[in-house]
């Protein structure tokens, strides 16, 4: 199997591929069949952001379109999400720019910095960032009422909430990190 379509790359495309899918179905009436589906297919999508990462450092498979790509898959997902659950009330517009405006800058950063041959991945506070992420969405898409978890919406703010301060956080990371990149001259 060449690099570029190994398991990882694959399932990085197969989450792009379910981002329509997600959109779909957020444009759909919302009723709690509708709300379940979304959530199976985020949760799905979110999976697999976790199962690319594992099987490519496992079986030493990384490549550097999947550095690159994995994460835009990531962000794309994510936004996605924030997005259409604003009209839903179930987000504020303010909390979904400020994260989606993160993702812009730090793929901008990474951009930047593959220009000079360095190719970023995804640091632990990222990584800790995609996590509540995740978790705050699937709380804010998962139907109410179907289980037994009171304030369940409240929860997924909260998490969010945590995820946009780990999220600007983690982009002052990265600026630091990257400084000497900003700092280079061109001849």
């Amino acid at each position: 199997m060449d690099r570029l379509s190994n398991l990882p790359n694959i399932l990085t495309g197969f989450r792009f591929a379910l981002i329509p899918v997600l959109i779909v179905l957020f444009c759909l009436q919302q009723t709690m069949t509708v709300e379940l589906c979304s959530f199976i297919v985020f949760t799905f999508a979110a999976l697999t952001d976790f199962v690319d990462g594992w099987v490519a450092r496992r079986y030493h498979i990384e490549t550097v379109l999947g550095k690159l790509m994995d994460p835009l898959a990531d962000k794309v997902l994510v936004a996605t999400a924030l997005i259409m659950l604003i009209p839903l009330g179930k987000i504020a517009a303010w909390v979904s720019l400020l994260i989606i405006c993160r993702e812009i800058i730090v793929t901008g950063l990474r951009g930047l910095a593959a220009t000079t041959g360095k190719v970023v991945s995804a640091g632990s506070v990222g990584k800790l960032k995609s996590n509540f992420q995740y978790f705050g969405l699937g709380f804010l898409l998962f139907p109410l009422n179907v289980l037994p978890v009171p304030c369940q919406h409240e929860i997924g703010r909260g998490l969010i909430y945590i995820s946009l301060f780990l999220a600007l956080w983690s982009a002052a990371v990265y600026f630091f990190n990257l400084r000497a990149v900003f700092l280079e001259t061109t001849r």
